[in-house]
């Protein structure tokens, strides 16, 4: 698969980059900074091998400033500017893909940018058949056994200091909700998104919040990404919000 992944220099970007790479996909990984991109280590443990600036990663792939080469299982990379509130930049970066990405987390403070690329996203997708995922927030998932009431509404598991996060996160899911011209998913992470190890295993739901036998309800980056590409190979969300955890 063609994919390109929004965020690709984030905590959950740089995992889908690698987890895409070690698949054998062709990514095209935006960030605002390429220069600064480091090529993240993919799950097979093979290094990229950079060649020179803008150079097409395969015949036919995208080209742009930044670092290109192969790595993991027959994956390929090339690193583009990008800004995933720009609708112009949506539109030029995925156009001849097969998939978009979206895994950008804003900055304390700009919390409402999720809505503004959320909106972008749609815009910049609507009529090219390019299909969306898009990493958002727990905000909305309801807490099990409360009767419905949302994670944003539980001080015990959304308090004041995660608010805004959780207010954006519930206007961006409202906002691909409203959009019938793409194809989307919108993935809602567990109350727990962490760095840690890759297992390749997950549960599945949809708008319930994902808890364990004891109580935890928690992901690494790593298996986020990991249910993001099987997400991607095999698709069971259409415009949908699912979520997954341990």
């Amino acid at each position: 698969m063609r994919i390109t992944v929004f965020g690709a220099t984030g905590g959950v970007g740089s995992q889908v980059v690698a987890e895409a790479l070690s698949r054998g996909h062709e990514v095209t990984a935006v960030t605002r900074n390429p220069e600064r991109y480091e090529m993240p280590e993919n799950p097979a443990s093979t290094a990229a091998t950079p060649v020179a600036p803008g150079a097409a990663a395969t015949a036919g792939a995208a080209t742009g400033p930044g670092v290109a080469g192969p790595t993991g299982a027959g994956g390929r990379v090339v690193v583009r500017a990008g800004d995933v509130c720009d609708v112009a930049d949506v539109a030029e970066l995925s156009a001849g893909r097969d998939l978009v990405i979206s895994a950008t987390r804003p900055a304390p403070g700009s919390e409402d940018e999720l809505v503004t690329a959320a909106k972008a996203l749609l815009a910049g997708l609507a009529g090219s058949g390019v299909r969306l995922l898009l990493v958002g927030g727990a905000a909305t998932l309801t807490v099990p056994g409360s009767g419905g009431r949302a994670l944003i509404d539980d001080p015990r598991l959304c308090p004041a200091a995660y608010q805004p996060i959780a207010r954006a996160c519930a206007a961006q899911l409202a906002a691909v909700r409203g959009s019938d011209m793409v194809d989307w998913a919108y993935l809602s992470p567990p109350a727990r998104l962490e760095p840690g190890a890759r297992t390749g295993r997950y549960r599945v739901g949809g708008d319930e919040l994902l808890v364990d036998a004891a109580g935890e309800s928690a992901i690494s980056m790593a298996d986020l990404a990991v249910a993001l590409l099987d997400e991607a190979e095999r698709p069971r969300h259409h415009r949908a919000r699912f979520t997954v955890a341990y």
